[in-house]
């Protein structure tokens, strides 16, 4: 998990960003630590033009591991900036977290500033908070997450680390979106050989050869994350329990949505679905009624909410 100090980010005033005339520090005020994780650390911000909340992620360059070429940018810059720009620059999916700018400072490496919702938590804490979830709400919030993973793919984006600390909920809505594109690459149809991701969620393929394609190791780690939610735990922890792929169910779960677990969590690469295939499963289509609803949202309102703590 993350660490949770609070300490300052003080960026020095040498800074550039693409298109951006005035440095980070005449924009942006930087506040305490949020997290850190393998791929920087993330910090509470203020827009100074209108007090917009942000989160600052402050990425090493001795830390990046892909680096990519922006046009009009000279030299490279991580490959999460390059990916978030290309989101962003076909006009961003409420699903997915926004970058509204970076800058690259002088010996420190790349600040990306971020939105942030004001009334947030990820979705690790939020099941450590209550347990595992009601079906519905759960439904809610897979359903979203996999309407946003549609449109980053249909961009040329893979996350490759989709998961629990990697999910933000809106605990006032309960709209989610998927953060922390630290880990992800252009997408292709053939194998990858490389996976920064979460051994947990990554699947057998990955464990036994060291390959494994876009979509079947999306739709793995969607197996375990919806286990994660109705289970209250992920399914796997070791990789002998990987590759057994053989979810026990911990907890009392409906047929149909055990049934796309197991879809998703299927030894052979090829048949797990699609994420189509996810949306139009008989366990997609139940429908929320809208006082059950409600009367969830007005309980979230109450509890008290935390920022997210995983790096964005």
């Amino acid at each position: 998990m993350l660490d949770k100090r609070a300490v300052e980010l003080q960026p020095e005033e040498d800074v550039k960003g693409k298109n951006v005339k005035e440095p980070f520090c005449s924009q942006y005020r930087c506040g305490s630590l949020l997290g850190s994780g393998g791929f920087g650390s993330v910090f509470s911000g203020q827009r100074l033009s209108d007090g917009l909340q942000v989160a600052i992620k402050q990425i090493s360059s001795e830390r990046v591991q892909q680096w990519a070429r922006l046009p009009g940018e000279v030299d490279p810059v991580p490959m999460e900036i390059v990916l978030l720009q290309r989101l962003s620059e076909v006009g961003g999916h409420g699903g997915v977290v926004r970058m509204l700018d970076w800058f690259q400072v002088e010996g420190r490496g790349f600040l990306l500033v971020l939105e942030r919702p004001s009334q947030s938590q990820d979705l690790f804490d939020f099941i450590t908070e209550r347990g595992a979830l009601p079906e519905r709400l759960a439904l809610r919030f897979f359903r979203q997450i996999v309407e946003a993973l549609r449109f980053v793919h249909a961009h040329g984006v893979v996350h490759r680390d989709i998961k629990d600390e990697n999910i933000v909920v809106d605990t006032r809505t309960l709209d989610v979106k998927i953060v922390d594109f630290g880990s992800g690459a252009p997408l292709k149809e053939t194998p990858y050989s490389k996976f920064e991701g979460t051994r947990v969620y990554s699947p057998p393929e990955w464990v036994l050869s060291q390959s494994y394609e876009a979509v079947s190791l999306t739709v793995w780690s969607l197996g375990v994350l919806l286990f994660d939610m109705v289970c209250g735990d992920i399914p796997f922890e070791r990789d002998q329990e990987i590759v057994k792929a053989t979810p026990i169910f911990t907890r009392r779960v409906s047929k149909e949505c055990q049934s796309l677990i197991r879809w998703c969590l299927s030894y052979r690469a090829e048949e797990r679905p699609s994420l189509e295939d996810i949306l139009s499963h008989s366990w997609m289509e139940g429908v929320e009624e809208e006082e059950e609803e409600e009367e969830e949202g007005g309980h979230l309102q109450e509890e008290h909410c935390s920022l997210p703590s995983e790096s964005l």
